[in-house]
């Protein structure tokens, strides 16, 4: 699957990943490859993709995902430092 995680001002991540994890604004959920298609809103929490096994994460404030044909575009106000 491919994630892309935008900013207004930046790209934060673009690149192959095998899941991601979102703060959804009705509770947290995962995306696997294959996963139905979907728009979503986020709210501000923790955005975790695992990348050949390796888990990485990013606090991020709200924002929203659409997810169709294992691309996930996740764009967001921005990340927390």
């Amino acid at each position: 699957m491919i994630l892309e995680i935008l900013s207004p001002e930046k790209t934060y991540y673009r690149g192959e990943v095998e899941s991601v994890t979102l703060p959804g604004t009705m509770g947290s959920f995962q995306v696997l490859r294959n996963h139905a298609p979907l728009i979503s809103s986020l709210r501000r929490g923790t955005l975790t993709f695992a990348v050949k096994g390796d888990l990485r994460s990013m606090k991020v404030e709200e924002g929203f995902v659409e997810v169709s044909d294992n691309k996930i575009i996740v764009c967001i106000d921005s990340v927390e430092k």
